[in-house]
């Protein structure tokens, strides 16, 4: 099975952690590894380095290179941010032209994402084992993994379940209902409490055959573009075709684009306890690593007196940063740059940051 991490987001609702010029799947937010490290350590050894796939914007190639040792073919550029529709549809392409044609429609292919967080690494492996076997088996053209919910949690998509279907090697699998893209926090919690319905991770399974015929079925110019990049692959004229190529892909998610037509009929479910997170926000990292409401999570030199559900994080070994006597504070230092908000005013971080493009501002965000 091939292995495709996407790596290529800005991460701006985690600034100043992350930055453009190096963004949090990059950076150690969570111990000594970036989340890409991590990421890719996961699944290094059983798939191994010439069958895991990085996609990334151009611009990060170097910072993947630095980090990851896979093959250099094996890192995929986008050169324009065109959202997840294009950059998993350039990604596909490039699946297929590493694949003997003769095995090319039925190539399993995992689905995973850079900057997320797990310390539950077996019971991931065991289900994406279980994943690649149902689908060998034809037991499902696409397997979503899912994450048991800890708690109702509004800043995830959540995956509705039908009934268990069966069992392989002791890991149940489900029917399909549905996927909902962040719902309402009353609504998470009857997710939550109905106990059918699983945090969405984002991780698939499927095979190149399937997404690129709903590509060629419900995105027909795009998958044209496509094509015409996939004609490209290994020869001189593919930097130039690809610049003047993906530009004019939509801008649409994938979500939007590919998997709301996926039906019950054509997948399963997988869930179990990974102890999976996306830590996307600053309160959602801290969540993370502690989602004890009276705990405080800290990095570097830091004292917090008095307070509870703050994340301190400091990254200047000459410098205290101290908190006392406020609740849900986040503060990050780093050298050039100094937040602190609550964690109830999180949003307003990425709306801060973009604020400073076009700004004598810019080259802090």
């Amino acid at each position: 099975m091939k292995i495709i991490i996407f790596a290529g987001g800005s991460g701006r609702r985690l600034w100043p952690i992350s930055r453009q010029k190096s963004p949090k799947q990059f950076e150690p937010i969570i111990g000594e590894k970036s989340t890409l490290q991590l990421a890719v350590d996961r699944v290094l050894d059983t798939y191994g380095p010439e069958n895991i796939f990085i996609s990334t914007n151009d611009k990060y190639i170097d910072i993947v290179r630095d980090q990851i040792d896979i093959p250099p073919e094996n890192i995929i550029g986008e050169p324009a941010r065109r959202d997840l529709a294009a950059a998993v549809g350039l990604a596909l392409v490039h699946l297929a032209a590493a694949t003997d044609e003769a095995q090319r429609e039925d190539e399993p292919i995992a689905i995973l994402w850079g900057d997320n967080y797990m310390d539950q690494v077996d019971n991931f492996l065991t289900v994406m084992s279980t994943a690649e076997a149902l689908l060998r088996e034809d037991k499902a053209k696409i397997l979503f993994i899912g994450e048991t919910p800890r708690f109702a949690n509004d800043n995830l998509g959540w995956i509705g379940l039908g009934p268990e279907l069966g069992r392989l090697d002791g890991q149940p699998y489900y029917g399909y209902e549905s996927l909902t893209y962040r719902p309402p926090l009353e609504e998470c919690k009857r997710m939550f409490a109905d106990q059918t319905h699983v945090w969405n991770t984002g991780y698939f399974v499927t095979t190149i055959g399937f997404v690129q015929n709903l590509y060629q079925q419900r995105q027909p110019r795009m998958w044209e573009h496509l094509s015409r990049i996939q004609a490209a692959i290994g020869r001189p004229s593919y930097n130039d075709i690809l610049r003047q190529t993906y530009p004019q892909l939509d801008e649409i998610s994938f979500d939007d684009a590919i998997l709301h037509y996926v039906s019950p009929e054509q997948a399963l479910v997988l869930h179990s306890e990974m102890g999976w997170s996306d830590p996307g926000s600053l309160y959602a990292l801290k969540e993370a690593i502690n989602p004890d409401p009276q705990a405080n999570v800290t990095k570097g030199r830091t004292i917090i007196e008095s307070a509870q559900d703050c994340l301190v994080y400091n990254y200047e070994a000459d410098k205290l940063v101290a908190v006392a006597g406020l609740d849900g504070l986040i503060v990050i230092n780093t050298e050039d740059a100094l937040l602190v908000v609550h964690k109830d005013q999180i949003p307003l971080v990425k709306k801060m940051v973009n604020g400073l493009e076009g700004t004598e501002l810019e080259k802090y965000s």
